[in-house]
């Protein structure tokens, strides 16, 4: 008899369930796309024990009929596929036919369905038990439209997946940073999380995006966050053609399509030291990729510090035909056709709508902006999502026992703060708020743009009438109100009237004073003159005309002998930023010339530092595949050795041409290494400040 044998239905399908399911939120994503997928526009979601003895999703979709039901739960059955060219263009969250009977071979589960009276003649549900890939019982019976599964003792008869189960509050966790996660990408459904003993997630549905981020995170976060939209007509390159012999002629050319991003970034000064806060989502599908998080990072090169990230939520759509999610078995890792001009797109989009918002930092709030090592903006503990494989950067916790509870962050890293998330309870207002829809000048919301057009697109018609109770209609309508004011107030404080600022004085001859219509202004003097010199550097690099002076005596650097092989490698780079620099015995360097403003130590300092700096990717360097980088390590290092020290005096004409200066520049909000540049006291927290409101 021979060695090799074929597995069994209940093996084969326990297999599966150890790639789709591995925790009880792996189950919740799969239910909550199928309830998805049916054009649910309501999700219940219920837990007991963080889902190991319980899990119940009820949804208000098409439901299944009774040949339906029992079909979905043989391997590979799917509605949403029928030969292998629709793999070419998925549309649906789900597609492989594994979820259901992956998860019915490790669980106990009852499924309740019914397509009502309008999809045939028969409107009787059905209701289905199995067991361990066993059906116990079908029956029918009289249901409402919709679909209820009931997933109960996970893993019940495999105790060795079982016991690597964490805690309860850990998987709790999970399951509720997954149903937020959808929440935020459908904020036109309403979505409800319970767990055995209070109310996690409740979310309503709501018109926009940002209602929903207030709706979920609150008013802290919303104010930390600022709109993001942009569109692009993507080319046919990429897209495979046919064979002459199987190509229609007659057949029209397919429309490419468009690539539309939306979503939201932070200011500057929110920062994280992982990128557990940044979410993509590609056609309502949440991935983790490393071109778009490069993108991301990228966008903030020399805003924000090199070891910090953003917050980002992030919603690109693009045809399906772009995008192949048959990558991961979790379905949480894509391929995109045109990945360089995608890469390009998130990029230049986040950088243009970061030139175009300025915004300004708060004073008050500047004084508790460091970056914080928080796992994201869900609880802590949690993976970015079930089955995402984690990037460098992102905080692991330590794994323990299943009956203990997880690894507290602020034990992992001092310093970090815990942010809880709770859902938003909204109470009836029974008085008109004090401001009116004349204050706002009419438009629509276009995402990166005037942000008070948001406040007047909501601000349409005339404020709801008090009411004694809270009808879905007028949360709606007060979460819209309190998201417009929250972006009123974002569009007024920016730094586009930084050259209208008139110069008070020097703060110990290192902060320059100044004050303006909106409040008070601290301008650190070094970080803004380093400002203006790092684009004007750049801007002169681009066309070549680096302004050099040259030394009367050359300037000798030792080095060791790994810095010198770093050095020949960027050798170039440096000549073209205007340093003239050539080996002068085995571990030292004659500097002949170097960039106007570079003297002296300053300029020993600057060529040490470049050369550190480049050490850590020489590699990359070598094969020009950073070369952006260096060039911006260059200029950065260049200005910040050549800009104005503190404590140094200025004199009234030369503190208005800093500012001015200033008001030119792309990125007045920081300085190359990421440093704020000014700090508003507004006139509002003054007010607050001497008990004036």
């Amino acid at each position: 008899m021979g060695r090799i044998r074929i597995l069994s239905d209940q093996v084969a399908n326990q297999i599966a369930a150890g790639e789709v399911v591995d925790r009880p939120a792996s189950v919740v994503k799969e239910l909550l796309e199928n309830a998805l997928d049916a054009g649910a526009n309501r999700v219940r979601v219920e837990v007991e024990a963080g889902g190991s003895k319980l899990i119940r999703i009820a949804d208000d979709g098409c439901g299944m009929n009774r040949d339906d039901a029992l079909l979905a739960f043989e391997r590979h059955a799917t509605s949403k596929l029928r030969t292998a060219n629709d793999l070419l263009s998925i549309a649906t969250l789900g597609f492989r036919g594994e979820a259901l009977p992956s998860i019915a071979s490790v669980a106990r589960v009852t499924l309740e369905t019914a397509t009502g009276p309008e999809e045939g003649q028969n409107p009787t549900g059905t209701r289905l038990q199995i067991a361990g890939g066993k059906i116990l019982h079908v029956d029918d019976a009289a249901l409402p439209r919709g679909t209820t599964i009931s997933v109960a003792d996970l893993f019940f008869n495999t105790p060795a997946r079982r016991k690597f189960l964490r805690a309860e509050s850990t998987e709790l966790s999970h399951v509720t940073a997954l149903v937020t996660h959808y929440a935020l990408v459908h904020p036109e459904k309403h979505f409800e999380l319970l767990s055995a003993s209070h109310t996690l997630v409740s979310a309503p549905p709501v018109s926009r995006t940002a209602e929903r981020i207030y709706q979920i995170f609150g008013k802290d976060t919303l104010e930390q966050l600022l709109p993001v939209a942009a569109e692009a007509p993507l080319e046919r390159a990429g897209l495979p053609e046919p064979p002459p012999w199987k190509k229609d002629y007659d057949e029209e050319p397919r429309d490419p399509g468009h690539l539309r991003l939306s979503g939201f970034y932070s200011k500057p000064e929110l920062q994280k030291l992982n990128r557990n806060s940044i979410y993509i989502f590609v056609n309502k599908r949440l991935i983790r990729d490393k071109l778009l998080m490069h993108a991301i990072t990228e966008a903030y090169r020399n805003i924000i510090p090199p070891t910090s990230f953003p917050v980002v939520l992030l919603f690109l759509e693009m045809p399906p035909e772009e995008v192949d999610v048959n990558v991961h078995p979790a379905k949480t890792e894509v391929r995109f056709r045109q990945g360089s001009r995608i890469h390009d797109f998130v990029r230049d989009s986040l950088r243009t709508a970061l030139i175009k918002a300025k915004p300004a930092a708060g004073f008050l709030a500047a004084l508790d902006s460091a970056a914080l090592a928080s796992p994201s903006l869900m609880p802590p503990g949690i993976s970015p999502l079930p089955g995402a494989p984690r990037a460098a950067g992102d905080v692991e916790l330590s794994p323990g026992p299943p009956d203990s509870e997880p690894l507290s962050l602020e034990l992992a890293i001092a310093g970090a703060e815990r942010l809880e998330l709770t859902a938003q309870v909204i109470e009836p207002t029974p008085v008109r708020l004090p401001f009116e829809p004349s204050a706002f000048r009419p438009g629509a919301f276009a995402g990166v743009g005037d942000l008070a057009q948001t406040a007047a697109a909501i601000f349409q018609g005339a404020l709801p009438e008090p009411t004694q109770g809270c009808s879905p209609n007028h949360e709606e309508s007060t979460v819209g109100l309190a998201t417009a004011q929250i972006e009123a107030q974002q569009a007024a404080q920016t730094l586009n009237h930084l050259g209208s600022l008139k110069a008070l004085g020097q703060l110990r001859e290192s902060f320059i004073l100044a004050t303006g219509e909106d409040g008070l202004w601290i301008i650190d003097q070094h970080v803004a003159h380093e400002r203006i010199l790092f684009e004007k550097i750049l801007r002169a690099r681009t066309v070549e005309q680096i302004q050099r002076q040259r030394l009367l005596m050359p300037l000798l650097v030792e080095l060791k002998p790994s810095q010198m092989v770093v050095f020949a490698q960027i050798a170039k780079e440096l000549e073209s930023n205007g340093f003239e620099v050539e080996p002068f015995g085995p571990r030292t360097l004659a500097v002949k010339a170097a960039p106007v403003g570079l003297e002296g130590t300053s300029l020993e300092k600057a060529l040490s530092e470049v050369i550190d700096q480049s050490a850590s990717d020489a590699e990359e360097v070598a094969g020009n595949q950073n070369l952006t980088a260096l060039r911006t390590r260059v200029a950065a290092s260049i200005a910040c050795h050549s800009a104005i020290k503190v404590n140094t005096p200025l004199d009234p004409a030369r503190m208005e041409w800093l500012l001015l200066e200033l008001a030119k520049t792309e990125h007045p909000t920081n300085c190359p290494h990421g440093r704020p540049i000014a700090l508003l006291y507004s006139w509002r927290e003054i007010q607050r400040a001497f008990h004036r409101i």
